[in-house]
């Protein structure tokens, strides 16, 4: 069975072109992709998160 694809918080940031801490303000509204922190404390998002924000964007812009 594969794993969904996890993509590190600096790849995120790249893709949507947002600062770290625009993100982590993003975040505490509520309005970020969920992050999963791993045990040694890096922070991952899954593929499909970051996918249902980037569409939930696009129907809000529409």
């Amino acid at each position: 069975m594969a794993h969904p694809q996890k993509l590190k918080l600096s790849e995120v940031l790249d893709e949507i072109g947002m600062s770290r801490a625009a993100f982590y303000r993003m975040r505490a509204r509520g309005q970020a992709p969920t992050l999963i922190k791993l045990p040694n404390g890096q922070l991952r998002v899954r593929r499909s998160d970051l996918d249902a924000w980037w569409a939930a964007h696009e129907e809000d812009a529409a």
